[in-house]
C-alpha cells in the first residue's frame, strides 16, 4: 500500500490525500469534490473516464477503507467543470506547487536529508542522490497524463475556451496562467481588445463563438459570445509566454 500525502489548499485551509500509484499522483476524489463545491461526489466522477478514477485502500481514522481516488487528468477535468471561484486557485497551485514538487521528490512532503557518518557514508549518499537524480529526471516524462486526456479538451471546431487554454499552456513549466490572467495576455498581446472583440490581425489565433441560451428567470432567449482560441493561437501562445516545452507534448493530437 503506497503512502499517502495529506497537504492543504491554501486559499480556503480544506485538505487533500494524494498518493503514488505506479509511479502517477491520485487523489482522493471526495476531497477534491470539497474543495471545487460539488455536492455529490458519486455523481461528479460520473463526469469522468473509467481510467481516469479508481479505487484505492487507505488508512483513515477510522481504520483502512477503500476509497475513490482520480488521476491527474481527471482532476483537471473536475476543475475545469467546477463553478467555485475558487477552482482558478486551485489549479494554479496544483499545477505551480504540488505536481512540481512531487515530480522532484516523488511526494508533497519536502525532501528529509541525511548527515554522512564517515567517508565511505558519504561515498555511499553521493552514489545514491545521483542515482535518484537520475530516475527522477527519466520519471518527469512518465509523469505526464496522456495526450489523448487532453483530446477532449477541443470543440468540433477545433478550437477551446479561455479557460481551457489557460489549462493546456499551464502544463508548460515555464508558465503559469489561469483564466483571467490569460484574458489579459490577450489583451495585452492585443489579439482582442477591451471589449474581447478579435483584432483582425489575429483571425487565425482568436474567434467568437455565438451561442443562444434562456435566462434562467425570464425564460427570454438570449445570445452571448465566447472568445476561442484556435490550435494555431495556442501554438501562438505558448511562444509569446514563453514555453519552454515542445509544444505537441502539451495537447498531443489536439493541435
Amino acid at each position: 500500500m503506497n503512502e499517502v500525502e495529506l497537504f492543504a489548499f491554501p486559499q480556503t485551509g480544506q485538505q487533500v490525500r494524494t498518493v503514488l500509484i505506479d509511479g502517477e499522483p491520485w487523489f482522493v476524489a471526495a476531497d477534491v469534490c470539497a474543495v471545487l463545491g460539488y455536492a455529490h461526489t458519486t455523481s461528479a466522477l460520473r463526469m469522468l473516464r473509467s481510467q481516469e478514477k479508481g479505487v484505492r485502500q487507505m488508512h483513515t481514522p477510522g481504520g483502512l477503507q477503500d476509497l475513490t481516488v482520480i488521476n491527474e487528468p481527471g482532476l483537471y477535468r473536475l476543475i475545469m467543470r467546477s463553478n467555485r471561484p475558487a477552482a482558478e486557485a486551485f489549479q494554479d497551485w496544483v499545477t505551480g506547487v504540488v505536481l512540481p514538487q512531487i515530480r522532484r521528490t516523488g511526494s508533497y512532503a519536502a525532501p528529509q536529508f541525511e548527515l554522512p557518518q564517515s567517508f565511505a557514508d558519504a561515498l555511499e549518499l553521493a552514489a545514491r542522490q545521483a542515482r535518484a537524480i537520475e530516475a527522477a529526471n527519466a520519471r518527469i516524462g512518465e509523469l505526464e497524463p496522456s495526450a489523448q486526456a487532453w483530446n477532449v479538451l477541443a470543440s468540433a471546431h477545433g478550437d477551446y475556451s479561455v479557460r481551457e487554454a489557460a489549462f493546456i499552456l499551464n502544463r508548460d513549466p515555464s508558465i503559469s496562467t489561469g483564466q483571467k490572467r490569460l484574458f489579459a495576455a490577450l489583451r495585452e498581446l492585443r489579439l482582442i481588445d477591451g471589449r474581447d472583440i478579435p483584432y483582425a490581425a489575429h483571425e487565425r489565433h482568436v474567434t467568437l463563438r455565438s451561442r443562444h441560451f434562456e435566462h434562467p428567470r425570464t425564460g427570454e432567449r438570449k445570445l452571448s459570445q465566447q472568445v476561442r482560441i484556435t490550435a494555431d493561437g495556442l501554438r501562438y501562445l505558448h511562444k509569446k509566454l514563453g514555453g519552454s516545452a515542445p509544444f505537441e507534448s502539451l495537447i498531443g493530437d489536439a493541435a
